[in-house]
């Protein structure tokens, strides 16, 4: 029997949507987003349709635990068609009893006029992209809200539904320690049970990365204080409550985001829409799977019979990779017992006890977790780990 014909139960099973389509592109974003001036929504609603038709022919049966419409802008998509995708997925798949349903939301007055609809279709969740707290900032983002309309919109969503989270970006040009201390201290105060906090990366590919590559992109803190502001923001989280659970994201205890749990443990997920990956196990197999990227290729491909562009076998010893990269993320760590089925050979003993003698990982109830002196080299001592 294959390695991992029942490992994804460990942890569960989840469905992403990506909806690719925003009002605008931010200069930081390399995620698949694109501005479109007119979208067919009956039709794009038929297309997710027929996939999530397809893929719960594929993976009848499973108990379903989350739900998480990404993208892009999911809460420009037309609620009535968030209700049809929905009703359609109950239809096909058992849903856990508390099964967590999010949706990306920017923080714009069309959006928030929208959320009494989207909790009406089904929606148990919103994050929110504010992203920063002061509008120069913001507008150095390239965000098309100013503060006042994003706190607006968040007190709307905070009325609507039980669990709101929103997003900030910091070590942003020109931001001393002080600025993110004081600006943090302020979201915490507004915070309902989860907040995630992202450090600022320049990526190939968009356009702050062809700024900084040119030399426009002055004013970015240098390694030392973006480390100090990392360091800061574990301590003024968990000083308002807030436990640091995964590099970036911190909740009250019990309110983790479940959808991204099940990525971080390892689970199963399906992804439909454009540029959606997938790990998705069939008959004993694990396989890695992804979509048409460009939306109008993905419409055509749902329409003709299927969304998917690849589909890879994945070998035992990518699974335990895989498992270590994303749990080695969370502060539970990952199970060295079940590393060692995936991979089919034990972790690495030498690398361990030299990482645990260092103080980047602490072995507790067989699982590795990385301390929090390790997880601003995270990368470095997951890479030791894996190593031959």
């Amino acid at each position: 029997m294959p390695v991992s014909a029942e490992d994804w139960q460990d942890g569960g099973f989840g469905l992403y949507i990506h909806w690719p389509f925003c009002e605008a592109k931010c200069p930081y974003c390399d995620f698949n987003s694109h501005v479109a001036r007119r979208i067919d929504q009956d039709r794009w609603r038929r297309a997710y349709l027929a996939e999530i038709d397809r893929v719960a022919d594929e993976l009848p049966g499973r108990v379903l635990n989350t739900i998480f419409f990404g993208g892009g802008t999911p809460s420009l998509m037309d609620p009535d068609s968030v209700a049809a995708i929905l009703t359609r997925i109950a239809q096909r798949w058992p849903m856990a009893n508390d099964a967590e349903i999010t949706l990306e939301a920017n923080p714009g007055s069309v959006e928030a006029g929208r959320f009494r609809a989207f909790r009406a279709a089904g929606i148990t969740r919103i994050s929110m992209g504010i992203q920063a707290l002061n509008d120069a900032d913001l507008r150095r983002l390239g965000r098309i809200h100013s503060v006042d309309e994003a706190m607006a919109a968040f007190d709307i969503a905070r009325g609507t539904f039980d669990r709101v989270s929103f997003d900030l970006i910091y070590a942003r040009q020109d931001q001393t320690l002080a600025d993110w201390k004081a600006e943090l201290n302020q979201a915490l105060t507004k915070a309902i049970d989860h907040i995630s906090l992202y450090q600022l990366t320049i990526e190939d590919g968009t356009a702050f990365g062809d700024r900084y590559r040119l030399g426009k992109l002055r004013g970015l803190p240098d390694d030392d204080a973006a480390a100090d502001m990392f360091d800061a923001t574990a301590e003024i989280c968990a000083a308002h409550g807030f436990e640091r659970y995964e590099v970036s994201n911190h909740a009250r205890p019990g309110s983790e985001a479940r959808h991204n749990l099940i990525y971080w443990r390892y689970g199963d997920y399906a992804g439909i829409g454009p540029g959606a990956h997938g790990r998705i196990t069939v008959s004993g197999r694990r396989y890695a799977t992804e979509t048409h990227r460009n939306p109008a290729a993905w419409l055509s491909a749902a329409e003709r019979g299927t969304g998917e562009s690849l589909r890879e076998p994945l070998a035992g010893m990518e699974q335990a990779a895989e498992y270590a990269m994303m749990s080695l993320r969370i502060g539970e760590g990952m199970d060295i017992g079940r590393y060692a089925r995936l991979a089919g050979q034990p972790l690495n003993a030498v690398a361990l006890a030299d990482l645990s003698e260092q103080g980047f990982v602490t072995e507790r109830g067989g699982r590795v977790v990385v301390t929090g002196r390790g997880l601003p080299l995270l990368n470095a001592v997951t890479g030791q780990l894996l190593a031959d």
